[in-house]
């Protein structure tokens, strides 16, 4: 089965300004092709993914838009596949109409297939096309080749490499034993055999320091390199929030996926039981 397996990245200041104009180029074609498409179905015409890799190559021609030969060609074709998959669900009923990506808003990315990296498994070293050897935090040892790559840049500064790698199904010993869980809000979920599970409140344990944080940054002029700096202190603790979610929820999931065969889940609206 595929994996994916996610690493902290320490690009060097040159790799840097690399990934940040790959990322700026990823999300122009984005945009660009975005509004080209909705503009020819306002027209009552179809642009399809081949219209849209006949405009990208017209506009690599361009000397206007020749800053997009200085980027590996491949994260540029996965933006328009990403676009075409955002329509496809769309078409499908299964997500809202696509939206235009905001610098500095969002999760910054760029996708490499097999052709635009070389990872050595014997190293574990990445190289990828125009970047060079990005350093790793390799918390696990890849030992087979990955189909693709993701790098990332998230709003606090962070950057991530995540990779898919087929691994083999780890099979265990089963328990014969069946659990049912009901979630709560002043429990995080309570056990069909009387176990109870507390709400962490990782928000509540943060709240002072977030609110502190964000009334700095309402103070800063925006546009500023201090309100710059500001926000992604802020983006940080956030960050940080979602990293001790993400770890007290794999805890829990692995811990009853080790003792229960079965699982058994309330279908309930949580979404809105929070908001009420």
């Amino acid at each position: 089965m595929k994996r994916r397996w996610t690493f902290r990245a320490y690009p060097t200041p040159p790799q840097a300004e690399h990934l940040a104009k790959t990322f700026g180029c990823c999300r122009l074609i984005y945009n660009g092709m975005l509004a080209a498409r909705t503009l020819a179905f306002q027209r009552g015409e179809r642009l399809t993914y081949a219209g849209s890799d006949k405009k990208l190559t017209a506009l690599k021609r361009d000397p206007e838009m020749a800053f997009l030969n200085d980027v590996s060609a491949v994260p540029l074709q996965q933006a328009l596949r990403h676009l075409q998959m955002a329509f496809v669900n769309f078409f499908a009923k299964r997500s809202a109409y696509p939206t235009f990506k905001k610098k500095g808003r969002t999760r910054d990315s760029a996708t490499y297939q097999r052709n635009a990296f070389h990872f050595n498994r014997a190293s574990q070293r990445l190289t990828l096309a125009k970047l060079g050897a990005l350093h790793m935090a390799i918390s696990r040892r890849v030992a087979v080749d990955p189909s693709t790559v993701t790098v990332s840049r998230h709003p606090s500064g962070r950057y991530y490499v995540s990779m898919v790698v087929e691994v083999k199904p780890v099979t265990r010993v089963k328990t014969g034993a069946s659990i049912g869980i009901d979630f709560g809000l002043s429990r995080l979920a309570t056990l069909s055999n009387g176990e109870t599970i507390p709400n962490p409140k990782h928000l509540f344990k943060r709240t002072v320091l977030l609110a502190s944080a964000q009334r700095r940054l309402s103070k800063k002029q925006k546009g500023s390199n201090r309100r710059h700096a500001q926000a992604r202190r802020v983006a940080r603790l956030h960050e940080k929030m979602a990293d001790a979610r993400r770890d007290s929820l794999h805890k829990l999931s692995t811990m009853l996926a080790r003792r229960f065969d079965t699982i058994y889940v309330e279908d309930l609206n949580l979404r809105g039981m929070v908001q009420n």
